[in-house]
């Protein structure tokens, strides 16, 4: 888990401290720890270059200290090197090589989702519509957003349809774990058709949700950061968050769930 630390200039391993350090001293610092060492170092990667692909591209500093790395830079900044972060060693955790392309893909996601949650109670208007999860709230930031939040809690069945990046999926997400926290629903249903793209399913190694890992990323690292990695495991584990192909939901009964089919613009008739 993430948590704030003292506001102090951080250094990037290997670097000699200088004068710009302290006059370009970081706005904000965030510390976040990961518990499987293997798993942390796939994420730093060979020499650190994965991190420092992250300082790049975000522009921010990051200083790792054996399985705890140091985030260092504006507030915004940190935020989204720390979802990066998270999400990269998900992917780790379960064994996937993290190539430089899987890191820079990580990076544009969280780009593109931006901090659209991260509100301001002063500028946000009062009337928008909130989602109340544990961990914490989320609040839509635009007039679309609320209106999708609305249908959301009044209907059974809500079509979502707008460009990459406005929180289609991410907003259907926190709704389904508000629903599940409150024991509205029994469990979380994740459906997406596997469109292949020159690959085919069948030659991907692992069991059926291995093989539809990939499809599914967008929904698990909302998932991940909603409610926090360890208690999304769990639930996977007891099946309350199930995944499956749309191609395999035909037939089933899905009594009190909650049920979410991304990318639903690729589905035939």
């Amino acid at each position: 888990m993430a948590k704030n630390a003292s506001d102090s200039p951080t250094l990037v391993p290997g670097r000699k401290a200088d004068k710009s350090d302290v006059s370009t001293q970081a706005e904000t610092q965030v510390v976040v720890a990961f518990d499987d060492n293997r798993a942390a170092s796939a994420l730093v990667g060979p020499y650190g270059q994965n991190l420092a692909l992250v300082e790049r591209r975000l522009g921010v500093v990051i200083d790792q200290r054996g399985n705890h790395i140091a985030i260092a830079g504006s507030r915004d900044g940190c935020e989204a090197a720390r979802r990066t972060l998270e999400s990269l060693y998900a992917l780790a955790v379960q064994g996937r090589d993290l190539s430089q392309g899987e890191v820079e893909g990580a990076i544009r996601a969280i780009i593109a989702q931006g901090s659209l949650f991260d509100f301001d109670p002063k500028a946000a208007k009062s009337a928008f519509e909130e989602i109340n999860l544990r961990k914490r709230p989320v609040r839509a930031r635009t007039a679309a957003q609320d209106s999708y939040i609305r249908a959301l809690k009044r209907h059974e069945m809500t079509f979502g349809i707008g460009p990459a990046g406005t929180g289609k999926t991410w907003l259907a997400v926190a709704y389904a774990a508000q629903l599940f926290e409150r024991k509205e629903v029994d469990r979380i249903i994740l459906s997406r058709p596997a469109v292949e793209a020159g690959e085919r399913l069948g030659f991907l190694p692992g069991d059926l949700a291995q093989k539809v890992d990939p499809y599914l990323r967008p929904l698990y690292d909302a998932l991940y950061d909603l409610l926090g990695f360890d208690r999304t495991q769990k639930m996977f584990e007891k099946q309350a968050i199930e995944i499956a192909p749309l191609a395999y939901m035909r037939g089933r009964t899905l009594n009190h769930a909650f049920i979410i089919l991304d990318e639903a613009q690729n589905t035939t008739r």
